[in-house]
């Protein structure tokens, strides 16, 4: 009888400086200002944040935050939350910042959003909490996201092709068979469930590929070795072994771009650890 290896929990987090300049991205991408303009804004928002909630509150957040995001709303509050208002909030920020108040507003608001996608949502839950109603305005692109915190910005399905073909060295047209043969397969050895969590964050276009291979395992996890694996999209795509494992390669790391860092790990714990280490 075969020897059954209970292999612990893996951690596949981003290293801290992606998730930081995945921070400082998103906030240039809905200000339109410089990286540094980015970093001041955050490092204003949070210190002044950092003062309006709680000190458990900012605790919690600050353990899923990268170090110098951390450290800004860990430095500046003390045991107890000041009762600032939303326009007392603003105004201090504008402070730090050096800033207009209206200017300040603007990028505070895509500090949240930003702060949205390196967190839980339940920890987000819980700063909305603390807020009074007025903070609202401020908060509604963080309070109303639809992805996973933890989710980078949405691939279209050119992007997550373009990536695909660019790192298997494909032609763009040759990169969709690829994805498909990859995802199809990959559905056919994880659960239906884990097959529609991943499905949430990719573009529709693929969609129905995983469909195809959970409706063909009937969503349940099925056994299939690494080889097996490779072997399946060897055939749906038409291509040699070595060039079907390239194609999952470079679909996996895609696919670590495309979905939350608790999504993938949730991935890779469905699979032997062959995989990842073939793989990743």
């Amino acid at each position: 009888m075969a020897t059954q290896h209970n292999e612990p929990p893996i951690d596949v987090s981003y290293p801290d400086g992606w998730r930081y300049e995945r921070f400082i991205v998103t906030i240039q991408q809905r200000t339109g200002v410089s990286w540094a303009q980015a970093a001041k804004a955050a490092r204003a928002t949070l210190e002044t944040l950092g003062e309006r909630i709680s000190h458990g509150q900012a605790r919690d957040l600050a353990e899923e935050l990268p170090a110098e995001p951390r450290a800004w709303l860990l430095g500046s509050g003390g045991p107890n939350a000041e009762p600032l208002d939303a326009a007392g909030f603003v105004r201090r920020v504008a402070e730090r910042e050096g800033v207009d108040p209206e200017i300040a507003e603007q990028r505070a608001r895509a500090v949240f959003v930003a702060l949205a996608r390196l967190v839980r949502r339940q920890e987000i839950s819980d700063m909305l909490a603390e807020l009074p109603e007025d903070y609202a305005p401020l908060l509604e692109g963080a309070a109303q996201r639809t992805r996973d915190p933890a989710a980078p910005e949405a691939l279209s399905f050119e992007q997550f092709l373009r990536r695909v073909a660019d790192r298997a060295a494909l032609y763009p047209a040759a990169a969709r068979p690829a994805a498909e043969a990859v995802l199809e397969t990959l559905a056919e050895r994880i659960a239906g469930g884990e097959v529609d969590d991943i499905a949430e964050y990719l573009p529709p276009e693929l969609r129905p590929v995983l469909e195809r291979g959970k409706e063909r395992s009937r969503g349940k996890a099925g056994r299939m070795s690494l080889d097996e694996f490779v072997h399946r999209i060897e055939e749906r795509e038409g291509v040699t072994y070595k060039q079907a494992l390239d194609h999952a390669r470079a679909v996996f790391a895609t696919l670590r771009e495309a979905i939350p860092d608790k999504e993938f790990s949730d991935l890779l714990r469905q699979l032997p650890r062959a995989y990842y280490e073939a793989l990743l």
